[in-house]
């Protein structure tokens, strides 16, 4: 229950995702990063993706970011550089800190009467003092993800923590950088307040129902990224379901002081950490060692 204390979070801007194509075959509807909010740090990018038969990511490199994936719907495979592959299930989570760099592939798995797979992947920028970390990763199942209760396990609200702190329930994942990242599952009309650290960039995607948020009254609906204002009083942020099966993210993270200077999936500071980038990319050279020799399986197939 909120405390006196607790000041919400008001809507400071709202963009709904428009589904468009991407990669080989790919649907996805992406929000941060996208012309109408390219600037929210950290975040850099926000995909909600549907990948139909025949389509997926195959082999493509990363440094200077971490990438978070999280299923909803059907099962990915995954395959690296550094030897690292498995599976992401519904409600599973893949957390990789791509650090000076990686090459991976991600592919869905198609099986006879499963759902095609749907899921959301989050580009968070690392710190610079951490641009040039060894990659590594941390997944949970979907069975290791704690979940906190805030009306208790037979109430009408569950939040599923992939990071962060809600409602005395911690997660095990430690990003580079400070970021909470939960999933709200609403069965019936409710309200809750999940507290936010003071300052932090926060952010609501919906893709089921509809919410309320703070002292507003307006709705708003399924596929659009709402971001929340950011003042120093503010403890936390209340959201109301106001249709039963209502599910959202909300992520938080703290804002970095410093330059995104982005090229694909390259993410630095400077022009010129890009462009030895692309020469250590070019050269096998600094974390890309494989990056000429190394194919994955999955990706062939």
């Amino acid at each position: 229950m909120a405390n006196l204390t607790s000041i919400s979070r008001n809507v400071a801007k709202k963009v709904l995702a428009v589904e468009t194509p991407e990669g080989a075959g790919a649907l996805v509807r992406r929000s941060i990063g996208s012309m109408t909010l390219r600037n929210l740090s950290p975040f850099l990018m926000l995909d909600h993706f549907h990948v139909s038969k025949g389509a997926g990511f195959p082999d493509h490199p990363h440094r200077g970011q971490a990438t978070v994936t999280y299923m909803l719907e059907g099962t990915s495979r995954h395959e690296d550089s550094a030897g690292h592959k498995g599976t992401i299930e519904t409600g599973g989570v893949q957390w990789m800190c791509a650090g000076k760099g990686i090459i991976h592939a991600e592919m869905p798995v198609h099986l006879n009467g499963a759902p095609d797979p749907r899921g959301l992947q989050l580009w968070i920028d690392l710190p610079k003092q951490f641009k040039m970390v060894e990659p590594s990763y941390q997944e949970l199942g979907p069975e290791q993800i704690p979940t906190a209760y805030p009306e208790g396990p037979e109430g009408p609200v569950k939040i599923r923590v992939i990071s962060g702190k809600s409602h005395g329930v911690e997660s095990p994942v430690r990003p580079l950088g400070g970021c909470w990242y939960f999933h709200a599952i609403f069965d019936k009309k409710a309200t809750i307040f999940q507290d936010i650290p003071v300052g932090w960039t926060s952010f609501i995607y919906i893709w089921k129902g509809s919410v309320t948020i703070g002292d507003s009254t307006m709705p708003i609906e399924a596929f659009n990224t709402i971001v929340l204002s950011a003042d120093d009083t503010q403890t936390g942020v209340k959201v109301a379901a106001v249709e039963d099966n209502t599910e959202f993210v909300l992520v938080s993270g703290e804002p970095l002081d410093q330059t995104v200077v982005q090229y694909g999936p390259f993410v630095m500071t400077t022009r010129e950490e890009i462009q030895k980038t692309l020469l250590d990319y070019q050269f096998g050279r600094n974390g890309f060692e494989k990056a000429h020799s190394w194919q994955s399986e999955i990706g062939k197939q």
